[in-house]
């Protein structure tokens, strides 16, 4: 996303109010790797005069684990996973942002996610990127009607041609749906259901993997098919490779989606404002959802107005409703629970 000019950039600013910043000053924002694109960030930082400082982390644990070992004061911003949005304000770690001044009059309605962004009428978090784990595969070599049902995995057809994405959360909430267990719904007793499900799909694949490597799998042809793929793998891909795709099966998909704060103890909190106001921007969304390192929905549907058509196409825009209805949220297990899911995953592992 490199066609605004110059002097659309100076009037992007001053429709933000950002012109009044002050130069030379830093934030430093923990966050996930697609916003560590250029070309996300050097927009705002040109505009603005505000540098931000980057760091990249995976997994909430990871993040929390970040913070617990900084001093207060140390991290300005936080991108997180919309469901953990809660555990981070019971934890007091997030400053309440003013809900007036935010954008989500402009949101896909189900992006405002009210239950996981906001605490007795309080607002912590915005959302500001979803999309799906499901089933992504390449169409040359898998036939794409045989991508419609998770069964299909397990048959024998593809033995030796998959691959697990390694998270626990996403995939494990994949098999729970296809096991008629809604991802809100899951207890010890269905999770322990899953574990034939996922040894069986273990036997059938060839490898599990991280973001890097199960994109280099499909990619290269090592693998044909990836469970808990899905546009954020594939669609930085299309343009090299059309032939990968994605698909939400009938037993439905898992959706993920990305939440950004404030922290409660930021020194910064005004430019850190700034910041959100302008990732959350049809601009700013339309550059956070092609970002070089994964794509994904942008959850301000103004961004329609600045993506092309192609890049439209690559997310399927135009068939999100289905798609949002066809999804769950992840799980969010309280600890019992997640350590279940953690030790029948590492048992899969093992295998």
């Amino acid at each position: 996303m490199n066609r605004l000019t110059t002097t659309a950039l100076v009037s992007l600013a001053a429709s933000f109010g950002m012109m009044q910043a002050v130069h030379a000053q830093e934030i430093n924002a923990l966050v996930w790797c697609d916003h560590s694109d250029p070309a996300l960030i050097q927009p705002f930082e040109d505009a603005t005069g505000i540098k931000v400082n980057l760091k990249e982390y995976e997994g909430t644990a990871a993040g929390l684990a970040i913070l617990d070992q900084s001093q207060p004061g140390d991290w300005d911003v936080l991108v997180i996973d919309a469901v953990d949005v809660g555990r981070a304000v019971d934890l007091g770690l997030l400053a309440e942002l003013p809900a007036d001044k935010l954008r989500n009059a402009d949101f896909f309605p189900e992006m405002v996610m009210a239950d996981n962004n906001t605490r007795d009428g309080k607002t912590y978090a915005v959302t500001e990127k979803f999309g799906y784990n499901t089933i992504a595969y390449n169409k040359a070599n898998v036939d794409p009607a045989y991508m419609e049902d998770m069964a299909t995995l397990t048959s024998g057809k593809y033995d030796g041609r998959i691959a697990i994405y390694d998270y626990y959360l996403p995939v494990l909430g994949e098999l729970s749906m296809a096991n008629g267990v809604a991802t809100a719904d899951m207890t010890p007793e269905s999770v322990a259901a899953l574990k034939d499900p996922l040894m069986a799909l273990r036997a059938a694949s060839k490898s599990v993997g991280d973001v890097v490597s199960s994109q280099t799998a499909l990619a290269t042809g090592e693998v044909d098919i990836l469970i808990g793929g899905g546009e954020w793998l594939t669609a930085v891909l299309h343009a090299e490779n059309p032939d990968l795709d994605w698909t939400i099966p009938k037993q439905g998909a898992v959706r993920w989606a990305q939440s950004l704060a404030v922290l409660a103890d930021s020194t910064k909190q005004d430019a850190a404002l700034q910041f959100i106001d302008y990732i959350t921007s049809p601009e700013g969304q339309a550059r956070l959802a092609t970002s070089s390192c994964y794509w994904g929905m942008p959850a301000n549907a103004k961004a329609g107005d600045v993506l092309t058509d192609d890049q439209k196409a690559v997310l399927r825009w135009d068939q999100q409703p289905a798609y949002l209805a066809a999804s769950q949220l992840y799980p969010v297990p309280d600890a019992a629970l997640d350590q279940q899911m953690q030790d029948l995953w590492t048992e899969m592992l093992q295998n």
